[in-house]
């Protein structure tokens, strides 16, 4: 309630003070109710995808499919993002089986997770986001440099509207709802996720994906990368 609470006090406020003559309604103060609004509409679109994941009732259109397209094709659309001297790169390993998922909602998870990388990875830092097989499954890590997060925190990123840092998230206009997603979404699927850090020196979220029998034909990478030793080792050179 206090989420939704905070949006609408704000366009309440907006409207009541054009009403009462105190502000004009200028282009400026439209575009401000106009921000309140789509925060508004994604939290709630947010909300309802959440409460249908956790109710079970998500349907899922799968079919095989490459982890390492779906890699690039979230990077390109976040790659607008990343400014300020910061980088991102992949790292996939050849011939990763297919996967037997829904596409649109394991590119949902990566964009989440790549959008939350770029938010927290400072000037010069770098992202690096790649994938292996391990013990019949897939497995993916999103690694950025930067402040990470602080030990106590790390078993509670993945619940609704938790957040490290409130003030930043706020600032950006963060749901709080993202994280949440994703864990819903991955386990959804058969899989986990979770997240490592050093404060002070990283993030790293991790999520991985079974591998069954309509996945086992192997796909030709076409940027081959040698797979990486631990998912805490994700070094960037």
């Amino acid at each position: 309630a206090h989420e939704l609470r905070t949006p609408l006090s704000n366009i309440r406020g907006y409207l009541e003070a054009v009403q009462d003559g105190l502000v004009q309604p200028t282009p400026e103060v439209i575009a401000s109710l106009h921000e309140e609004a789509m925060l508004l509409n994604r939290l709630v679109n947010d909300l309802q995808e959440l409460a249908v994941a956790e109710a079970g009732q998500l349907r899922l259109a799968r079919q095989p499919v490459a982890i390492g397209e779906l890699i690039e094709r979230a990077v390109q659309i976040v790659q607008g993002r990343v400014n300020g001297s910061r980088t991102i790169s992949t790292a996939v390993a050849a011939n990763l089986p297919l996967l037997n998922v829904d596409a649109e909602r394991i590119g949902q998870v990566l964009r989440n997770l790549l959008n939350n990388s770029v938010e927290y990875t400072p000037p010069g830092g770098k992202i690096l986001i790649g994938a292996r097989q391990l013990n019949g499954q897939i497995q993916v890590n999103v690694y950025n440099e930067g402040a990470g997060i602080p030990a106590e925190h790390l078993p509670n990123v993945f619940e609704r509207f938790y957040r490290v840092d409130d003030s930043r998230a706020r600032a950006t206009g963060g749901s709080g709802l993202g994280l949440a997603i994703v864990k819903q979404l991955v386990e959804a699927h058969g899989g986990r996720v979770w997240a490592e850090s050093i404060a002070g020196q990283y993030a790293n979220f991790v999520f991985v994906l079974p591998i069954d029998e309509a996945g086992k034909v192997a796909h030709k990478s076409t940027r081959p990368a040698p797979p990486l030793e631990h998912s805490t080792q994700f070094q960037v050179e």
